[in-house]
């Protein structure tokens, strides 16, 4: 019965899958972290903390009814407990004892002092590069291909025409999606948030030189001929301290617990 939820549990988990639609090597993997799971459960529930654990009958149903929100239909739900060897009873009994796992994490956690902002000005100050916000600009296009020499100059002539007129955001956006040979002529032409080394090589430099609502001149491409439009441009460097000083602390403080529960696991006793 627990191998079988386990199975169920870590195929949607890892996959977003029923078990039954698993190819051999993802029900390999899901097996071997079956096999470990349980062995680790095992040990947690075997402590003294455990003991003291008792699931609410409300927050055992709301994981009922998320494992069944999973599914199309009741019959779809039903079809997959049988399978992997459940009922709605057994189901039942293996959620609570997830729960439980859960709880005792919880509370072994619960434990460990928060990081504060001395922990959090430490962290910010010795590791610049995760801070480093790169250059980027909001920027749309307009794409023009061609296959003879005078298609090429009458795509020219086109794009000329229309960036002469200077056109905003939205009429950009309208222009892209009359004349743009680009997928993104369906949304204006956005080619959204784009940092260095995104764009074609030919592009880059035009791209990021433009000022915020200014069209480059015709520009060429493997692709063919463009004109790039700049609607944004966003900021970039290091990152302020109280921007991410919360997120830093909040990194630091889940980063203490999950280590906490590691060790308390591994010093409980191994099981058979």
């Amino acid at each position: 019965m627990l191998q079988g939820y386990l199975e169920l549990k870590l195929a949607w988990a890892l996959f977003q899958k029923a078990p039954d639609a698993l190819s051999e090597p993802e029900r390999g993997q899901v097996l071997r972290v079956a096999r470990k799971q349980d062995h680790i459960e095992q040990r947690i529930l075997g402590s003294r903390e455990a003991a003291q654990v008792v699931v609410p009958a409300g927050t055992l149903n709301n994981r009922l009814s998320e494992v069944r929100q999973r599914y199309a239909s009741a019959d779809a739900f039903a079809l997959d407990l049988e399978r992997s060897g459940l009922d709605e009873n057994s189901l039942s009994e293996a959620i609570e004892r997830d729960l439980r796992v859960e709880s005792v994490l919880e509370m072994i956690a619960a434990e460990v002092p928060s990081a504060n902002r001395v922990d959090a000005e430490i962290f910010y100050r010795l590791n610049p590069d995760s801070f480093d916000r790169p250059e980027a600009r909001r920027l749309r296009h307009i794409l023009i291909t061609y296959d003879k020499p005078r298609q090429k100059q009458q795509a020219i002539e086109l794009l000329e025409q229309l960036r002469s007129t200077r056109p905003n955001a939205e009429k950009f956006g309208r222009l892209a999606l009359k004349h743009s040979q680009c997928p993104t002529a369906m949304d204006g032409g956005q080619l959204g948030n784009v940092k260095r080394s995104q764009l074609y090589p030919e592009l880059e430099p035009a791209a990021f030189a433009l000022a915020c609502d200014e069209i480059s001149a015709v520009l060429e491409s493997p692709i063919g001929l463009h004109i790039i439009r700049c609607d944004e441009i966003l900021p970039h460097g290091i990152l302020p301290f109280g921007q991410v000083c919360d997120r830093i602390i909040e990194r630091l403080t889940d980063k203490r617990r999950l280590e906490a529960q590691r060790l308390w696991i591994k010093q409980l006793p191994l099981t058979g």
